[in-house]
């Protein structure tokens, strides 16, 4: 067991207040811990480094699924009993998936931490995956695919991610397909969560009013045996998979729905997290269509009125990414929309962006870093990402450190290289065909 205390300048491996400490276990399991002053609270996460991409197209949504199934019962709690124990002392208990995560997590008082432990480990390693919980389920996770149908905004993401991944499995929804969901069996879910859910790909992060050995003494009884049927621990660090292989562009695609706004992705492939231009992209996002003061938010709203939402996010995985425009507008306006965003990417693309944008934006994620993490779910979710992206937790100071260091002349050479390349485009909107589209998207095509 090997313990490592991450704050700057310590010498043990004792917490201190604001300190972040780290355990390894045998079996691969890690532990970290950040202690923060001033709260009667603790979030806590069992994190896996696997999501959809880690499926095959029979798994597809098998992940997800599990997400839900694991809280349906173990061998020592009923669904039931998971749902009344966390009730009886006000916690939250719930989990996410993502494409390259799955995080099962609890937030409690301090004194209930190590119920959060037990219940939490034991969902993950102990469920019975009844076949009629299965069922179930797949009833559950069937309304939730048609609650996404009926979202455009959520929709369009996928069908954006599916435009620019093509075949490989980043381009597959998280939540799966209703082909795939009706057909998953029980077995294909039990392989999955058996061949993945395993200790080397495990991270425990807890953050609030807490003392790191005492967390470490408890996922230690609780995952002990999982740990121990690891064996050994293979070799843990960050994914760094082949890259993948991007659908040739440009790509237009349409998806006719009978929606009151005609809602536009537009966009090109990114930065990997562990790219080292990674916060320049960061930055020019920001300055680009991060907020009010963003250049496409003063052309597109304020200048205009062209759209209520108009914004730009970058997505990065462990091997890809992207960064994508977003804009829903009148069907009528669409044509001027598009205009306007495709203007505004090539300016910068051009021209980059000025130092007053620049020092903008550094300030804007500056200030949301910091402000950010001023409640334990967020220092505990930065914990487990850290730990499973980078293999490391990287210290505040450090982070704004990299975004202060940003120049405004990378982040024009970033720009010219993304922004000139060809665009990829999804409409989700009232258009029965793609030659009802603008002149301006199907020049895309």
């Amino acid at each position: 067991m090997t313990d490592v205390l991450l704050t700057p300048g310590a010498g043990a491996a004792a917490p201190a207040p604001g300190g972040v400490s780290r355990t390894a276990l045998p079996g691969g399991l890690r532990v970290l811990t950040e202690t923060v002053p001033g709260v009667r609270s603790v979030s806590l996460g069992i994190w896996i480094g696997i999501g959809s991409r880690d499926e095959t197209p029979r798994q597809a949504g098998a992940a997800h699924y599990l997400e839900h199934l694991l809280f349906k019962g173990t061998r020592r709690r009923t669904a039931v009993d998971i749902a009344e124990q966390f009730d009886a002392v006000g916690g939250e208990l719930n989990a996410f998936t993502e494409k390259e995560h799955t995080c099962y997590y609890a937030q409690v008082l301090d004194t209930d931490l190590p119920l959060a432990v037990d219940v939490l480990a034991d969902v993950v390693t102990a469920a019975t995956m009844a076949p009629a919980d299965v069922e179930v389920e797949r009833g559950v996770v069937l309304e939730e695919i048609a609650m996404r149908d009926d979202d455009p905004e959520d929709l369009l993401a996928e069908l954006f991610d599916e435009t620019m991944f093509g075949d490989h499995p980043l381009g597959r929804p998280v939540i799966g397909s209703e082909q795939s969901i009706r057909a998953m069996s029980r077995e294909t879910l039990h392989d999955f969560w058996r061949g993945k859910y395993t200790t080397p790909r495990m991270v425990v992060a807890a953050a609030g009013n807490l003392v790191h050995s005492d967390v470490v003494e408890l996922v230690t009884a609780a995952l002990g045996d999982a740990a121990a049927a690891a064996g050994p621990a293979a070799s843990v660090g960050p994914r760094r998979p082949a890259p993948a292989v991007l659908a040739p562009g440009p790509r237009l695609v349409l998806q006719s729905e009978d929606t009151e706004q005609a809602h536009l992705m537009l966009g090109v492939p990114g930065l990997s997290r562990h790219h080292p231009l990674r916060t320049v992209l960061t930055v020019l996002n920001t300055a680009l269509g991060g907020g009010p003061s963003s250049r496409l938010f003063q052309q597109v709203r304020e200048q205009r009125g062209l759209a209520y939402s108009v914004y730009s996010a970058v997505t990065s995985y462990s091997d890809t990414g992207h960064l994508a425009v977003y804009a829903g507008c009148a069907p009528e306006r669409l044509d001027e929309v598009v205009a306007v965003v495709r203007g505004v990417l090539a300016e910068v693309a051009a021209d980059g962006l000025t130092p007053a944008e620049v020092a903008r934006a550094q300030g804007n994620l500056r200030g949301g870093l910091v402000l950010g993490l001023e409640d334990t779910p967020s220092r505990m979710n930065r914990l487990g990402r850290g730990e499973l992206d980078h293999g490391r937790t990287r210290p505040v100071e450090e982070s704004l450190d990299r975004i202060a260091a940003v120049t405004p002349e990378q982040v024009s050479d970033l720009a010219r290289e993304l922004l000139a390349v060809p665009l990829t485009a999804a409409v989700v909107g009232p258009y029965d065909e793609e030659r009802d589209l603008p002149a301006s998207l199907r020049s895309l095509a």
